[in-house]
């Protein structure tokens, strides 16, 4: 046994151990016949730092691992990063730009090296920070989105699904960012909320009979009008249907068409179509008969106004950027009398999340995936139970996304990420192999070809992590042994981007659902309920909090606060709660080193034969069951919950304070294997302090991390559970009364019981040293049968009895009368005034919310004060 120091420190004990484990392995025992438990951490960028949501995502799935490894299962938790494309060549091209270069002043293959190398200096920080919060991962199989086996496994499943037609080249509209110059995906887009117009303008009926009046928010697009719409029930508008307008500037000559897409009731009902700069209007084109190919485009990679194919824009417009154009577009419409009005109005506008420019919508050629036929299994697998969805209420938004899944683009113009594996001859048409050999043998020898230069969307590869990191395609046996994996920890925001691609990927190649349950947890929000954002300057380094609370009160938390999807307010005051929870569980190690109780040799129980003994071993096995069950359903919160209370109420409050003055050797037999049993169950909470305990307390065969997982081996006694109940009631009925009646600790209170049964008075004789020590009453004065003369005494009801307490000597009565009386008056008059306020419209309404929620918390405190107050009262007689 090693004695405690007096102060728990959190920071001494975690680099530790945390070395200990990954250099012992720990985290991956060989149990080579042992049931497999496998689990896939969302790959964090390669370039990120640890954040708050990486911090509740890590432990929860720490905790299913750490309870998995301790039940004695092939635990496998892969670990890894994604190689993030566009973050990463962002940081090395600024890294670049501190020395006055730029990418383009190198070959593609020697800027690659220089990634390469980045990642080997300063990529994967974020795998560190991991390890400061406990993750037990298999880092000596850690994997890279980019490594050679994994970059082997995207190249096969481009190929394939190409070679089934799943895969193929396109010209669609994309997010296009002007200021990285690649196509991203919507998950990349950040909307804002920007004060903008909303343009009102005529274009002439060509036939010389009227106008028809358009609005947008976006009026230079006109340039690049293919039609105008109206809806085929608008009546106003039937008659134009199929006739033709000349469109002031370019003087282009467009159709009038009919389509559901125009709103009758928005604007003045008819559209202008621009199908080659807006995501809406190229399905109303592709409707109206244009092929992609016709759909003109008017503007460049840089979005700045370039000719479209029927030569029609004005050379003073060409070069301009969008914002420049918008305003010569709107003076030329004004000079041309096609201008009607501008109203004021807040426009929603997509932005580049890392380039900060506004995203156009733009027609390129792009690789696209089937998604729609690869939806079809993974919509049935969540349809039939085959994948569990949790919280169930995410099924429907699955269904909702994937039945109405649009093609996936997957391809970027970047130079870092897995570059395409198509070659095209000069014709333009292309060959898709893994390797140039095999591309060269598809077009024929001495046809020359060049390599696509864009590079997969890191959604692409990341689709494949559930089997690509086992090994696939090549016949691993961690494959055979950990596919279909067992969960799927995820945040709901990257419900499509990533969990539902993993799906599709992983039903098609590997013929099983990727994982057999999604458990999808909510954010973690600021205090106040707002989300965290940089911009607005309210997030949390999660390595701060584990700086000044330790990493075990942070996990604890998120654990305890994890309820099904709910968000979580970040409260520094529960972080601190459970900083102090650690503590006391260090007190309690104390207090059994300070009394010879030290570690247990059994997992099986200690045989017992005193009443508390039997109840707290009682208590272990209704704690592991529903421990057990909790982390089954994945109720984190719950689970979190058992431990604690069972931790403070029942063995440190209760227990150790009813043996504190009788600890012979059965006693001590029985406090050492439940504080065994105590760590191992925490330990997947909290394994720091867990582990530094569990060796303090005795020389163990093992570390906890690889210890056995509670099996007590004995049945829950309900009578002597019932008994132990029983005293601990007595003892806060008492002290609740001593507490509300001012009687001095150092009183001692000889009761009269009323109605008591035999086994009433059993107890109060088998108890009797406990009830002295711990409630300060002696053995009873009386057995009473009937109602006697009480007044001036207190009650309190235990069972069937009734334990009345004469308080004459013990009490000022009348003091102590007016004392509650003056404490309920007071009280009652706050919760009215309270009351009052709430029942006000104008303050519910008006008042912030906070202001409102304290309001109401103070009603109910004020109101529970006035009621304890009155029976206290009420006991006076």
């Amino acid at each position: 046994m090693t004695e405690l120091s007096k102060t728990f420190d959190p920071a001494e004990i975690e680099a530790r151990w945390y070395a200990h484990w990954e250099s012992s392995n720990a985290f991956r025992p060989e149990r080579p016949d042992a049931a497999p438990f496998t689990i896939v951490m969302p790959p964090p960028n390669v370039t990120g730092n640890l954040h708050i949501g990486h911090a509740l995502d890590i432990t929860l799935q720490d905790i299913l691992v750490r309870h998995a490894r301790l039940q004695g299962k092939d635990a496998l938790w892969v670990a890894g990063t994604d190689h993030a494309g566009i973050a990463t060549q962002m940081v090395v091209e600024r890294q670049m730009a501190l020395t006055q270069q730029k990418r383009t002043d190198f070959t593609r293959e020697e800027f690659i090296a220089k990634v390469w190398e980045w990642k080997a200096e300063s990529g994967g920080q974020i795998t560190q920070q991991l390890r400061r919060i406990g993750a037990s991962c298999d880092w000596e199989n850690e994997r890279f989105t980019m490594d050679a086996g994994f970059s082997k496994a995207v190249l096969k499943v481009f190929v394939d699904l190409h070679n089934e037609g799943l895969l193929y080249r396109d010209k669609r509209l994309v997010n296009w960012d002007p200021g990285l110059k690649t196509a991203i995906s919507d998950l990349e887009v950040e909307t804002r909320e920007i004060q903008g117009k909303f343009w009102h303008f005529r274009y002439a009926l060509a036939d010389g009979s009227g106008h028809i009046s358009v609005a947008t928010t976006r009026p230079e697009t006109m340039l690049a009008d293919m039609a105008v719409a109206v809806n085929p029930s608008d009546e106003r508008y039937t008659a134009l249907i199929g006739k033709m307008v000349k469109l002031p500037i370019t003087g282009r000559l467009i159709p009038i068409v009919a389509d559901e897409h125009a709103d009758p009731e928005l604007g003045s009902g008819a559209v202008k179509i621009t199908p080659g700069h807006d995501f809406n209007d190229f399905e109303v084109g592709r409707r109206a008969g244009f092929a992609a190919g016709q759909m003109l485009n008017m503007l460049d990679a840089e979005a700045k106004v370039i000719q479209t194919s029927d030569g029609l824009i004005p050379d003073e417009l060409l070069g301009l950027s969008v914002k420049d154009a918008r305003g010569r577009v709107v003076a030329m419409l004004e000079e041309a009398g096609a201008f009607e009005r501008v109203e004021d109005r807040v426009i929603q506008t997509p932005y580049g999340d890392r380039s900060g420019v506004v995203i156009e919508p733009w027609l390129t050629d792009q690789w696209y995936v089937d998604a729609k036929t690869l939806a079809g299994p993974a919509i049935e697998a969540v349809r039939s139970g085959e994948i569990k969805v949790v919280p169930a209420t995410w099924e429907k938004t699955w269904f909702q996304w994937l039945e109405n899944i649009q093609p996936w683009c997957v391809s970027r113009q970047l130079w870092w990420g897995h570059q395409i594996p198509a070659w095209f001859d000069a014709d333009g048409k292309y060959y898709v192999a893994e390797d140039e050999a095999s591309a060269q043998a598809l077009a024929g020898e001495g046809v020359a070809l060049t390599r696509d230069s864009d590079v997969l969307d890191t959604w692409f590869s990341s689709a494949l992590w559930p089997f690509g990191t086992l090994g696939w395609p090549d016949a691993d046996p961690k494959l055979a042994k950990h596919y279909p994996n067992d969960v799927l920890i995820s945040g709901f925001d990257i419900l499509f981007f990533w969990d539902a691609r993993m799906a599709m990927q992983g039903m098609h190649f590997m013929k099983e659902v990727p994982w057999k349950t999604l458990y999808l947890h909510g954010l973690v929000r600021a205090p106040d309920g707002s989300k965290m954002s940089k911009s607005k300057g309210n997030t949390v380094d999660p390595l701060g909090l584990i700086d000044k609370y330790g990493a075990d009160a942070l996990r604890f938390f998120m654990a305890s606060m994890e309820s099904q999807g709910r968000d979580i307010k970040l409260d520094e005051k529960r972080l601190e709660g459970y900083r102090n929870f650690a503590t006391k569980l260090w007190n309690a190690a104390r207090f059994c080193q300070v009394n010879g109780i030290g570690a247990s040799t059994s997992v099986a129980a200690p045989a017992t034969e005193l009443a508390v003994n039997r109840w707290i071993i009682g208590e272990v096995v209704e704690t592991v069951a529903k421990l057990d069950k909790a982390l089954a359903d994945l109720r984190f919160d719950e689970a979190a919950n058992t431990v604690y209370h069972f931790v403070w109420d029942r063995f440190c409050d209760w227990y150790l304070e009813l043996i504190k003055t009788e600890i012979g050797d059965e006693t001590k037999a029985v406090a050492g294997w439940v504080f065994d049993q105590i760590l191992v169950m925490l330990h997947p909470f909290m394994p720091f302090i867990t582990e530094e305990l569990w060796h303090a307390m005795g020389t163990r065969e093992c570390d906890l991390v690889l210890a056995q997982w509670p099996d007590p081996a004995v049945a829950y006694d309900a009578t002597v559970a019932a008994e132990i109940e029983w005293v601990i009631g007595v003892v806060n009925g008492v002290r609740s009364m001593r507490a509300e009646l001012n009687i001095a600790p150092g009183i001692a209170l000889e009761p009269s019981i009323l109605h008591a049964s035999e086994l009433t008075t059993h107890r109060f004789s088998n108890h009797g040293s406990i009830l002295r020590r711990m409630a300060r009453i002696t053995e009873p004065a009386a057995l009473l049968d009937k109602e006697a003369d009480v007044g001036g005494s207190a009650q309190i009801v235990v069972g069937e009895a009734t334990l009345i307490f004469p308080l004459a000597n013990a009490v000022d009565l009348p003091a102590e009368r007016a004392r509650l009386t003056k404490g309920i008056e007071a009280a009652t008059k706050e919760a009215d005034a309270l009351s009052k306020r709430l029942e006000n419209p104008a303050f519910v309404e008006r008042a912030k919310p906070e202001a409102v929620a304290k309001a109401r918390e103070d009603h109910a405190e004020k109101s529970a004060e006035a009621e304890r107050l009155s029976a206290a009262l009420a006991r006076l007689g």
